[in-house]
């Protein structure tokens, strides 16, 4: 199968996990009370789950290959950074899209890694294809769940809004595969800026937002989260 096509056709199954998790949280009760609270948290922890297991098995390991000690410093400070600044101005407007924007700024370099390992043929484009799938389920949930609890849009906008949003896969992956695929060092650059950004995300917003007192489906749902990106990288590496 032709790289491109493949780069195009996985970034595109990534995206569309956000309107899933969307729609999931388009329900808007389930009964009994308790398992929807319990089913709420055990989503956002997942999603921190299969967060980590991005970072740790394929953004860090594979991005550090082709960089000096300087510029793995500089990147990852550069994504920490990047996603703090971008964090304080969404809540210095108060904006209802601080989800949103967090689930577009680690989905779009990720997608552009995928295309560009893909088209050098690295089987490491199918994990972080599964894996950004993975963490963009909760991501979109959460970011539905932000938009209606502000009520400004109905829940048919919304869900369109994320309908459009798989786009954005497709062509970051284009921009990876066709443009970053001969600069390894600029592919690790993105890796670490990303993953950087997810660490910053999974402690500021994710995990906070997981902790439910004495209820243990949440963390079971973040380790079910980096175990199933653990058995993504055993098969397929």
């Amino acid at each position: 199968m032709d790289s491109l096509f493949l780069s195009l056709l996985l970034a595109t199954l990534a995206g569309i996990t956000i309107p899933l998790g969307a729609i999931i949280a388009s329900i808007e009760s389930i009964r009994p009370r308790w398992l929807e609270n319990e089913l709420r948290h055990a989503i956002i922890a997942f999603g921190g789950g299969a967060m980590l297991s991005a970072v740790s098995l394929v953004l860090v390991p594979e991005g550090i290959k082709a960089l000096s000690l300087f510029w793995v410093i500089f990147n990852f400070s550069f994504g920490g950074i990047t996603f703090f600044l971008a964090d304080r101005f969404i809540a210095s407007r108060g904006s209802s899209a601080a989800q949103f924007m967090a689930m577009l700024l680690d989905f779009i370099p990720e997608a552009i890694a995928l295309g560009a390992a893909l088209a050098t043929g690295s089987s490491i484009g199918l994990l972080l294809a599964l894996l950004i799938a993975l963490q963009n389920f909760p991501e979109g949930f959460n970011a539905y769940r932000e938009f209606k609890a502000h009520g400004h849009q109905t829940s048919k906008h919304v869900l369109t809004v994320f309908f459009l949003l798989t786009l954005i896969g497709p062509l970051s992956a284009y921009l990876g595969h066709e443009f970053l695929a001969g600069s390894p060092s600029l592919v690790g650059g993105v890796m670490l800026f990303s993953a950087s950004g997810i660490i910053y995300l999974t402690f500021e917003d994710i995990a906070p937002q997981a902790v439910l007192k004495r209820h243990w489906a949440p963390p079971l749902g973040a380790v079910a989260g980096f175990l199933l990106g653990l058995i993504g990288h055993i098969l397929i590496t």
